[in-house]
């Protein structure tokens, strides 16, 4: 077991030096296709040549219990260097996929929460930067830890975000408990307050982030590799069937369902009080049931989202990685929503028309 993860880890290790994605083992008996496709520039008008991408595609794949037709393309050769914007699932060719639903994320996957059993899947097996998806795992760990939800964090200079320089609303010298830094990272996806928490885990920051991969090893997430708390490197990657895997694991903890979809929260850090809304525009949509949920962008991820939610009485985790816009990964999840229902529905009427 210890063997075959390394081996995961160290394709997934290449395939980001490119910003591409980490790929699963091709099968010979399949038809090898030679796709070539055209990158987008920055500016107008301007095309170039990407290099040939080798894929073999309409390969199910299964979580666990019974397999569906998916979608999934893989065996991707990186070119030997990409703009640091690129999104490494165009990068990896999967744009060029297409599924019925005619969904904008390069990634999907939907499971029966409770038999694992795979409703649909689209790159289910291609590991890609998740972004923010990341602060789950932080939560996972934070909670597991047992450590003290009331004791007061510092955020100081070394929470702050110096790769990206992405912005936050606690300044540092911010103090807030452990339970409120936790609160706010999972539902408005707060970075200095992910990165507060990694950096008072025992051991600092490093013990920290090894504590990620370990609890990634338990859960069986073969092609996920984590480097920070907070989702803001691309070197913090997953594969879509791996972060089902996480949800399932996450929606085990009523603290993190209840913090990831609280739809606004108000913290004291000190002088002025911030009120913190939820990064998911579904979760005050009435004909949404959601029951945990997270989201992320970094250019290399773009736009991500997992969900655990109620469709027709059957609970089911979505997945959605690499949308283009935040309405986007939206719209993409009504898709998928209104599909079950339908399928429900078709299922209800077939039954009774049996009985008949």
């Amino acid at each position: 077991m210890r063997r075959f993860f390394f081996g995961n880890l160290i394709l997934t290790l290449t395939a980001l030096l490119a910003f591409s994605a980490a790929w699963s083992a091709p099968n010979q008996s399949d038809q090898r296709l030679v796709v070539k496709k055209t990158n987008r520039v920055a500016e107008a008008g301007k095309r170039s040549r990407k290099p040939e991408l080798k894929s073999r595609s309409m390969k199910p794949a299964a979580l666990a219990g019974k397999r569906k037709s998916g979608f999934q393309r893989v065996a991707y050769n990186p070119p030997l260097s990409a703009p640091h914007s690129s999104e490494a699932g165009d990068l990896a060719g999967l744009g060029t996929t297409r599924d019925p639903l005619d969904l904008s994320a390069n990634v999907a996957l939907v499971v029966d929460q409770n038999s694992l059993e795979t409703l649909f899947e689209k790159n289910a097996q291609v590991a890609l930067p998740i972004a923010s998806i990341t602060k789950l795992m932080t939560s996972l760990v934070v909670v597991e830890a047992n450590q003290d939800l009331d004791e007061i964090l510092t955020v100081t200079e070394d929470d702050v975000d110096r790769k990206r320089y992405s912005h936050s609303r606690l300044r540092i010298g911010a103090q807030l408990s452990r339970a409120n830094m936790l609160h706010i990272a999972l539902m408005s996806s707060e970075n200095r307050a992910a990165a507060a928490l990694g950096r008072h885990y025992p051991g600092g920051l490093p013990a920290f982030v090894a504590a990620m991969n370990v609890k990634a090893l338990e859960l069986g997430m073969t092609n996920s590799r984590f480097a920070d708390p907070t989702g803001l490197s691309s070197a913090n990657v997953s594969s879509a069937r791996d972060l089902a895997r996480l949800v399932v694991a996450a929606y085990q903890h009523p603290l993190v369902r209840e913090y990831s979809t609280d739809s606004h929260y108000v913290v004291e850090p000190g002088g002025t009080s911030l009120e913190y809304r939820n990064s998911n525009g579904l979760i005050e949509n009435p004909e949404w049931a959601i029951g945990l949920q997270k989201t992320g962008y970094i250019p290399e991820a773009g736009r991500c989202l997992v969900m655990q939610v109620s469709v027709a009485g059957r609970s089911v985790v979505m997945v959605f990685l690499d949308s283009k816009t935040k309405q986007s990964r939206l719209a993409d999840a009504d898709r998928i929503r209104k599909w079950l229902e339908n399928r429900a529905a078709s299922a209800m009427t077939q039954r009774q028309a049996s009985r008949s």
